[in-house]
């Protein structure tokens, strides 16, 4: 479902020291590291500047704008409250899906307005298209302590956690290295024709992969990227979620 992230997985280190397998536990992190996150706004701007598709979307200072300011979007839509502080927008309600009215998009914004806490600091409305696909992937970036940064391709959705299906490599990878990754997934059946939907558009997914390698590679402040979920649209992925960590401080 559009805004839920499933919890993150941990490289672990296997015989050649370019090839990785997730472990069952949470991302180890730095004790000594300060990081903060970026808005989804923020770090959807990012990703999309590497080349990686997002779904459409725009942001409004409040309300008031919303309705106005999602004119040029497909219906339904999805609305998200949005800040730098708010990194997990589902476990606090703050999603609203379905939203094919201006009557229902005014409702759901002013909701989301009133749920912002003091501690959340700037706030604003992330309003996008809902993108329709029955299959989903993950893929990001997560900063191991002791191998350093590596890419992360898995089945997304409600299979995440369930089936742990994932590949990693160390960045930086090339082409040839996102699509061994591809390959690596167990369920490859998911990657082929699927309920009347056409197969993954291979290419497409390696260059998501490729496109976060190079992220990672030209701003070394990047601590982890999180696409959750790559919604698969007519075989291409669409990010319809992100997440980008930095060291240091919140400006």
């Amino acid at each position: 479902m559009e805004g839920e992230r499933s919890g993150p997985v941990q490289p672990v280190l296997i015989g050649d020291t370019h090839r990785l397998v997730a472990a069952d536990v949470g991302v180890a992190r730095s004790r000594t590291m300060t990081t903060h996150t970026l808005s989804e706004a923020t770090s959807r701007a990012v990703v999309s500047a590497a080349g990686i598709e997002v779904s459409p979307y725009v942001t409004a200072p409040d309300a008031a704008a919303a309705v106005e300011a999602a004119a040029e979007l497909d219906r339904p839509l999805v609305a998200k409250l949005c800040g730098d502080s708010i990194a997990h927008k589902s476990e606090r309600g703050l999603v609203r899906l379905d939203l094919a009215s201006d009557e229902a998009l005014e409702r759901a914004t002013n909701e989301l307005v009133a749920a912002a806490r003091p501690e959340d600091g700037e706030v604003e409305l992330l309003l996008s298209t809902m993108v329709a696909g029955r299959r989903e992937l993950i893929a990001g970036l997560t900063h191991d302590p002791q191998f350093g940064m590596t890419v992360m391709l898995g089945v997304g959705g409600v299979l995440a956690e369930a089936i742990a299906d994932v590949s990693f490599r160390l960045a930086p990878i090339t082409a040839v290295d996102a699509h061994e990754m591809i390959d690596e997934l167990d369920t490859q059946r998911l990657l082929g024709p699927f309920r009347g939907e056409p197969a993954v558009d291979r290419r497409a997914v390696a260059a998501v992969l490729v496109g976060l390698s190079d992220l990672a590679a030209g701003d070394p402040a990047i601590v982890s990227v999180d696409l959750n979920p790559l919604v698969i649209v007519d075989g291409r992925p669409v990010a319809v979620d992100a997440l980008v960590e930095r060291t240091g401080a919140r400006p």
